[in-house]
């Protein structure tokens, strides 16, 4: 008894799924489309991996992470400004962090990718995935964190 109670055990365990495990598929109509070969064309592989497959540097690696320079970041696939430099602050997570987007550039989209709830951020434009939002960011401004993939931005000098 003992042995089978074991077995169907193992057995709902592993049948199990969760939102983890799922492949997210967006029906969202975007601005700008392109085939994944018409992307990988244009686009690093480092920057197809995060803005297309949802991947994530390694922090501290971007030299976007250190960037003081005044100006506009914008989506590495298709140049919509998202960021400006003046809402740019070190969270010291090792990611560009920023307390706002660009009104209405930036959209919030929630994920499971690694087995919760998160609020991801995306080209509006595009659809590329930028990074995630977290609630951890200055006080006295707005509270908020998007922690961004250097990969996912080009930087546009004031001037």
């Amino acid at each position: 008894m003992k042995k089978l109670i074991l077995v169907m055990l193992i057995g709902l365990f592993f049948s199990c799924t969760t939102n983890a495990q799922q492949k997210k598929t967006s029906t969202k109509k975007y601005k700008i489309t392109k085939t994944e070969t018409e992307w990988r064309n244009i686009l690093s592989t480092e920057q197809y991996n995060v803005l297309r497959e949802s991947g994530t540097e390694r922090a501290f690696t971007h030299p976007f992470n250190y960037n003081k320079a005044i100006g506009t970041y914008v989506c590495a696939a298709c140049k919509t400004p998202l960021y400006e430099s003046k809402y740019k602050y070190d969270s010291k997570s090792g990611w560009p962090s920023f307390d706002r987007a660009i009104k209405e550039n930036v959209e919030l989209n929630v994920d499971y990718e690694i087995g919760y709830a998160r609020t991801e951020l995306k080209c509006i434009t595009c659809g590329g995935h930028l990074g995630h939002s977290f609630e951890d960011g200055p006080r006295e401004t707005t509270g908020a964190r998007h922690c961004i993939n250097g990969a996912a931005l080009k930087f546009i000098p004031k001037n």
